[in-house]
């Protein structure tokens, strides 16, 4: 991670960390490295229904016309709706302004490329240069300078594309929505409505201030009272900025990442489909999760936590499945990012097609009960050299036998160690997590607060 950029854009407290001046900024520099020397750069952006999207937007829009691009403003719209659209218009970059499942207060500026890719590490490192060096860039004048177009009908577009990465219709399922009042709360609506299903709404009323707010993917609860009240085949909650996605069987039980990505390799393994036989995704699967796709014969890859790092292993070795446990499902056949809207047409469709509710095509993979504990530390990097915690893995690895995992890391953005633990019983779980917590807390951990 750069000065500026995390693991997922640019991102901070809208108005604080993220002003419009740093927005101005991006869209100046970042426009200037996408552009690649092209004379009228045509770049695309979209927000999420933050209330800060629009401050940042019109920042961001002064920052490209200033370098003489072409902005389409493509108004609320899904972010892997902007890296289709980025791709299939033939732009130089697309631009999402969104914090994602983030609280209202954020909001986040991320880039895709010409290909409909985020940024590399080269790329986003030649922007940050530029943020801090001296600004010496072209200042076109007169005919040169930028204009800026609305192009909302990219909303259509997108959704016709994803009507047709599905042969059936959904006629006689019943679905409920959530879209978190964020960038589905009309899309989602429209696209299962075409497709003839029967459906419910919550979380579909976006005034600015609401997004996140109790519902969406990370509130799953919300949903599966829902489903509940309704009586829905299948829930579908989104999150603010549509590329994650986690769903509610016909029970009301949440089905996370892990159970979507099983399924779908199912699915796409029986029609040959699966590339390679291989799914990637994140350290953060269940082990459940592991044993479940060596049943069927299907390798699983795995990558570092983030969903770049699972598009990256995908793009380098050929795979055309991956994603996390926290609901990004990467189809790469379809789309280069988390997408929301295509999973959702994906699972409802595997569930037409087999004519099994939700809740038996998860049944073959079976969870392991996880225990997740925080530590606070002085130095969180130290976990990985140190020899007492190292020692202590081992021995609850010999413990275990093969029948658990262990993961033990530290925190992405707070000063912490993570330890997590899976095990064959909850009890088991715990054991063995509270014995590695306890030799880390002895070597490295900070006083507990009062």
């Amino acid at each position: 991670m750069g000065k500026y950029f995390g693991t997922d854009g640019v991102r901070g407290i809208a108005n604080s960390e993220l002003t419009p001046e740093l927005a101005f900024k991006l869209g100046r520099f970042g426009g200037y490295v996408l552009a690649n020397q092209t004379e009228r750069p045509k770049i695309l952006i979209g927000r999420d229904t933050r209330v800060s999207g629009h401050m940042l937007e019109g920042a961001l829009v002064s920052g490209l016309l200033s370098i003489g691009a072409e902005v389409m403003r493509l108004g609320v719209i899904t972010t892997p709706g902007v890296a289709y659209l980025t791709k299939v218009l033939g732009a130089q970059a697309g631009i999402m302004i969104s914090a994602s499942h983030n609280p209202v207060a954020d909001n986040g500026i991320k880039f895709f490329g010409p290909d409909g890719f985020k940024l590399s590490d080269e790329q986003e490192n030649e922007i940050e240069q530029l943020l801090d060096a001296g600004d010496d860039l072209p200042r076109p004048t007169g005919a040169a300078l930028g204009v800026v177009n609305d192009y909302f009908e990219g909303g259509q577009k997108y959704l016709q594309f994803l009507k047709q990465s599905v042969d059936e219709d959904f006629t006689d399922i019943h679905i409920a929505l959530d879209c978190a009042n964020g960038s589905t709360s009309s899309l989602a609506t429209h696209l299962f409505a075409d497709l003839d299903a029967d459906i419910s709404t919550m979380g579909s009323s976006p005034d600015g201030l609401n997004i996140n707010d109790g519902v969406g993917s990370t509130h799953p609860e919300a949903l599966s009272a829902f489903v509940k009240e309704k009586g829905a085949d299948i829930g579908l909650a989104f999150d603010g900025d549509g590329d994650r996605i986690i769903a509610i069987d016909e029970n009301g039980q949440v089905v996370d990442g892990d159970y979507i990505l099983y399924i779908c390799a199912k699915h796409l393994q029986a029609e040959a489909r699966l590339q390679q036989s291989t799914v990637v995704s994140t350290v953060m699967s269940n082990l459940g999760f592991y044993k479940g796709l060596e049943e069927l014969g299907i390798q699983s890859v795995q990558t570092a936590v983030g969903d770049r790092y699972v598009v990256e292993e995908m793009k380098k070795n050929g795979y055309n499945l991956g994603g996390e446990q926290s609901g990004h499902i990467i189809f790469l056949d379809y789309n280069t990012t988390g997408d929301g809207l295509l999973t959702g047409l994906q699972l409802v469709n595997i569930m037409k097609l087999t004519g099994k509710p939700l809740s038996e095509l998860a049944k073959g993979m079976q969870k392991f009960p996880q225990t997740l504990i925080n530590v606070r530390v002085k130095d969180k990097y130290h976990v990985t050299d140190n020899e007492k915690v190292e020692a202590i893995i081992e021995e609850v690895k010999a413990e275990m036998n093969g029948n658990g995992r262990i993961l033990v890391r530290p925190s992405g953005t707070e000063p912490l160690v993570r330890v997590m633990v899976e095990a064959a019983t909850e009890e088991k779980s715990e054991a063995f997590a509270n014995k590695i917590v306890t030799v880390v807390q002895e070597e490295m951990g900070l006083p507990a607060e009062e």
